[in-house]
């Protein structure tokens, strides 16, 4: 008897930790974290203005360690930019997704295009609103020619290189040949890198020929959905809550903020002033890049 009370004791004070027999401690409901991935790719991470690898690692890893997440979304708005970081976001989704054993599932809002939809299809599936820009599956390059503004301003241009091919498409000297060859067949490999991903993350789903896909052309959702770019048309709340139910949580999870805004030995006129004279151009590169699109 005496055991059999003693048995029973340590059977209820093991009752007592196990998490099911106190309902506050019970989950809620199904988990999945969302990671805002918006803004162009590239562009100057260290000023927070910009999709890098550096800047978005942490809150990658931080969403797929969510415990008890059914899988991992991603909010995608972005009209592209650096390639390579295009492609390391990407393989970086790519390589936690296969650690954690937790499929990917990217919802497009605005724009996902050029390295936006770069980002897309590191995820298993593709949703986008009907009327989101979806595509340019191709590379630009764009620059200005000033050959002859010097000669009429008397100012004589100076550029000295070692090595012959150090320079290249010099804007104040008039357009090589050889140059927009070499360009060309830069620009040919990144293309090539892109078509390789599109096709490997798409595969069988794709149900368009090479030449409507990859020329560079823009889609909206409904035509992207016939296309076989993407899965589905919806939305990150109606379409998670309509798989995994009205008890869904989606917690969002942000990039850290840029380091010299946590920095208290700036006084905050220096660091709008310093915001304002090395932002400048990244805002008219990021500015142009949205208005191909309309936006």
């Amino acid at each position: 008897m005496a055991g059999e009370a003693m048995a029973g004791g340590a059977m209820a004070r093991i009752e007592l930790w196990n998490w099911r027999s106190w309902p506050g401690l019970r989950p809620r409901g199904p988990v999945v974290p969302v990671v805002r991935l918006s803004g162009v790719i590239g562009g100057a991470p260290l000023r927070g203005l910009g999709l890098s690898l550096a800047g978005l690692n942490p809150a990658l890893e931080r969403a797929f360690k969510v415990r008890g997440a059914r899988a991992v979304a991603l909010a995608i708005n972005s009209p592209g930019g650096s390639p390579v970081q295009s492609a390391l976001i990407a393989g970086r989704i790519r390589a936690l997704a296969g650690e954690k054993k937790l499929p990917v599932i990217a919802f497009i809002e605005d724009v996902g295009a050029s390295g936006g939809y770069w980002l897309a299809l590191a995820a298993d599936e593709i949703f986008a609103a009907a009327s989101s820009i979806i595509g340019s599956i191709g590379v630009v390059h764009a620059s200005f020619g000033f050959a002859g503004v010097l000669d009429r301003l008397g100012i004589e241009r100076r550029l000295h290189t070692a090595g012959a091919k150090k320079s290249l498409l010099d804007p104040f000297r008039p357009q090589d040949p050889e140059d927009v060859d070499r360009l060309m067949a830069i620009m040919g490999e990144i293309h090539g890198d892109f078509k390789g991903m599109v096709r490997e993350r798409r595969g069988a789903r794709l149900s368009a020929p090479d030449a409507d896909l990859f020329e560079g052309q823009i889609w909206t959702g409904r035509k992207a959905l016939e296309l076989g770019l993407i899965d589905g048309l919806g939305d990150v709340h109606g379409t998670l809550k309509e798989r995994f139910g009205d008890k869904l949580k989606l917690p969002q999870i942000g990039a850290a903020r840029p380091w010299w805004r946590r920095r208290l030995n700036v006084r905050p006129g220096e660091a709008i002033a310093r915001a304002v004279v090395d932002g400048a151009l990244d805002a008219i590169v990021e500015r142009a890049l949205w208005a191909r699109y309309g936006l």
